[in-house]
């Protein structure tokens, strides 16, 4: 995809920004974000200037809106992919989109898709990933950052351009899905996970095409799950 890339030094949130301003396949990329959000509730901390928070403006139109959860297939192992390429190792996809290294959290993302009958009129993407912060102060259970991983700063720029180019490779190709899959935190052990009214040990084997995910509790039973109808126990 040829991305046109928007610079700006603060704003609420990127993804707010794009739906006032968005046009065409857009990136934009703030220094500071003032109400950077994660799914439902959560916010986002990002020291200024440190991190990478950013969204992108795509018109995914050929993929039918019963299948709108492949963008977040695609999003993901692009993540993935990118850290990979710098250097991080035991990279993978908390389901359904936030990117951990080991057991600590280093990126999330807000996906919101606007529908227009069968299909994805566009989708903006928000990415926040922990590049170069040193510290973290809020009461995130798990936060950890580039820097924290490897010691060393790494140039924002030379982030952005890796991710865009796997994100393009991830979107054009036939095998992001399994490999979604096959990233995918906890996937083939067993681990304690809670619902609302109850805690059950159970293994992860996978997730529906529509995003639901797969657990096998320890009756060989399976069940699907939502997002937020079930968490994992860190």
């Amino acid at each position: 995809m040829d991305f046109k890339i928007i610079h700006i030094d603060e704003t609420d949130s990127t993804n707010h920004w794009m739906k006032q301003h968005g046009e065409g396949e857009m990136v934009v990329v703030a220094d500071f974000q003032t109400a950077g959000r994660g799914c439902g509730t959560n916010t986002w901390e990002s020291e200024r200037g440190k991190n990478l928070t950013f969204s992108l403006l795509i018109h995914p139109k050929e993929i039918p809106a019963n299948h709108q959860f492949h963008i977040t297939e695609v999003v993901s192992v692009a993540m993935c992919d990118t850290l990979k390429v710098l250097g991080l190792q035991d990279v993978s996809i908390k389901w359904p989109n936030d990117i951990y290294v080991g057991d600590r959290k280093i990126c999330g993302m807000l996906i919101e898709n606007r529908l227009q009958g069968s299909v994805i009129k566009d989708s903006i993407i928000g990415i926040g990933l922990n590049v170069n912060q040193q510290m973290f102060a809020s009461d995130a259970p798990n936060p950890v950052s580039i820097y924290q991983l490897s010691g060393q700063e790494t140039d924002l720029g030379l982030v952005l351009d890796t991710f865009l180019k796997a994100f393009d490779k991830a979107y054009k190709s036939k095998t992001t899905c399994f490999a979604y899959r096959e990233m995918l935190y906890r996937r083939g052990k067993d681990y304690l996970y809670k619902t609302k009214t109850t805690c059950f040990t159970a293994r992860l084997t996978g997730v529906t095409d529509e995003g639901m995910l797969r657990l096998l509790d320890e009756q060989g039973h399976e069940h699907l799950f939502a997002f937020k109808e079930v968490q994992f126990t860190l």
